[in-house]
């Protein structure tokens, strides 16, 4: 009972979230944005995100190695 109560509160939780999450409309055309503020989409230069996927990748090889000979001193 405590499981499937607590399924179907994250299930209600994932459903009803984005109904909260709406973005700021971005400025008309000729427009000028209020002061202070940044355009929709100025962030973080990330690119295509291939090094953060590269990162990523060596990040867990490198775990699957460490636990793959942690394993092999312990036999």
């Amino acid at each position: 009972m405590k499981h499937t109560l607590k399924t179907l509160l994250i299930v209600a939780l994932l459903l009803i979230a984005p109904l909260f999450m709406f973005a700021q409309m971005p400025p008309l055309p000729g427009e000028t944005p209020p002061a202070g503020s940044e355009m929709p989409g100025a962030g973080a230069p990330v690119g295509n995100g291939t090094f953060i996927l590269l990162t990523l990748a060596v990040a867990y090889a490198a775990r699957k190695v460490y636990v793959v000979r942690e394993e092999e001193e312990t036999e």
